[in-house]
């Protein structure tokens, strides 16, 4: 299989508001840029698409290095989602998980890899991580701009 690194990011302008999402791709030496937006969403939504679209964008199973800044997209793959799946998609409190629609695509979409969900600390010179924000950050505004 092959060994896969993707840094991803999703950016809104105002929680909610105009949002954008961006991964970066890497095998070996080829990278591929992704990236995209929505009118109307949260950060966790853009978080959350980042990745399924990033993992969407694989031909084959792969063995995947995720890096994020989002520890509500690491912990809720890694750590969550079993009892939510459990639960029938509700909470250890009983309420409804936010975003279902979305964690049950990135679900999905992880089934097939092997991934090393990582997390990084966003805004704090890791290049790979400025970049993907960067991306993520256009295609909002990008968006806002379209819509005004």
């Amino acid at each position: 299989m092959k060994n896969i690194q993707i840094h991803t990011d999703g950016a809104c302008l105002g929680n909610p508001g105009p949002g954008g999402w961006a991964a970066l791709l890497r095998y070996n030496a080829h990278e591929r840029e992704l990236a995209g937006g929505e009118p109307d969403t949260t950060n966790n939504r853009m978080e959350l698409t980042a990745a399924i679209m990033a993992l969407d964008a694989l031909r084959e199973a792969c063995v995947v290095t995720l890096h994020t800044d989002s520890q509500y997209v690491r912990r809720g793959i890694t750590e969550w989602m079993p009892g939510w799946v459990r639960r029938n998609w509700k909470t250890a409190g009983g309420d409804p998980v936010k975003n279902r629609d979305l964690w049950e695509r990135l679900h999905a979409s992880a089934a097939r890899h092997q991934i090393d969900w990582r997390w990084v600390k966003g805004h704090n010179g890791d290049p790979d991580n400025e970049r993907v924000d960067t991306l993520a950050r256009a295609a909002a505004e990008q968006v806002r701009d379209a819509t005004r």
